[in-house]
């Protein structure tokens, strides 16, 4: 075969090649656009689906912008309209919720403690009531809140009223408590020879939150020596936890002059050992 004879077939095979190529990419195009055709058309019906869904929701929306003070008392709720409130609420934080303490009870609810030496306010209420709400919702557990209060104070606030939902705590108030009460009952049963149980010295703990004749340094101390001579069934750490607390509410309560009473006395418990040895 002559050289133009070999070129012309050449440039006839390539030309084919050419063709079979545009014809595959062409029915790729097709293949490709009908797909996409049918994914625009099910997109369609998929918005036009949701458009309908929304058709009531979006009437609802324009009735409640420009006809609230008509729409409200139609829909049978009472209140005057003032102006037309955020929908839109973003709040991202990290929080910390420190509760003075909970009890897991037997009967599978929790109780909540929270101690308060000042008058409870609104904003207390709406802080115990977050408490109760974030950590019922974290152990799914049924909470009640008790407030130990020992401010003098006639009323203590009790309730927080927030749209038609009112929160409620019990609240425990010291000052209705007599220590001199306490204190004869405990002398009472020691002259009668009968022994005192853990049970009869815990509520020492709570005389300097009292009311009664005596000054709260007087409790204390009187509660210190009590706690001294004795013979109930407790630990010796309880012993000493017990004096520990009595000893923080008379560094609170009182002056240089009183405390170094009440020094006096720690010297010749199991904690004023301890401290000393510590020093040492």
């Amino acid at each position: 075969m002559k050289e133009y004879e070999k070129k012309a077939e050449a440039k006839k095979g390539k030309a084919l090649k050419e063709k079979v190529s545009k014809e595959k990419a062409s029915e790729g195009k097709t293949s490709k656009r009908k797909q996409g055709q049918a994914l625009a058309s099910q997109q369609n019906i998929e918005q036009a689906e949701k458009t309908s869904w929304h058709h009531e929701d979006l009437a609802m929306k324009t009735a409640a912008q420009y006809f609230g003070e008509e729409l409200l008392p139609l829909l049978g709720i009472r209140g005057e309209v003032e102006y037309i409130a955020p929908t839109e609420t973003v709040k991202l934080e990290t929080r910390q919720f420190y509760q003075d303490f909970n009890y897991a009870m037997k009967e599978g609810n929790w109780v909540h403690l929270e101690f308060e030496s000042d008058e409870i306010t609104r904003e207390d209420l709406k802080r115990f009531r977050e408490y109760e709400a974030a950590a019922s919702r974290a152990y799914k557990v049924d909470i009640v809140t008790y407030v130990i209060c020992s401010a003098d104070v006639k009323e203590l606030r009790c309730e927080l009223k927030a749209g038609i939902n009112t929160y409620r705590f019990e609240v425990i108030r010291l000052k209705g408590k007599d220590a001199d009460r306490l204190f004869k009952a405990i002398e009472e049963k020691k002259a009668k020879g009968v022994a005192l149980t853990k049970t009869d010295l815990v509520p020492l703990l709570l005389t300097p939150l009292m009311s009664g004749n005596l000054e709260i340094g007087e409790r204390i101390i009187k509660s210190l020596k009590i706690l001294h001579t004795a013979e109930a069934p407790i630990t010796q750490l309880e012993l000493e936890k017990m004096q520990a607390v009595l000893y923080t509410f008379a560094d609170k309560f009182l002056d240089k002059n009183k405390l170094a009473k009440v020094k006096e006395v720690i010297r010749m418990t199991l904690l004023g050992e301890m401290l000393i040895n510590d020093g040492i």
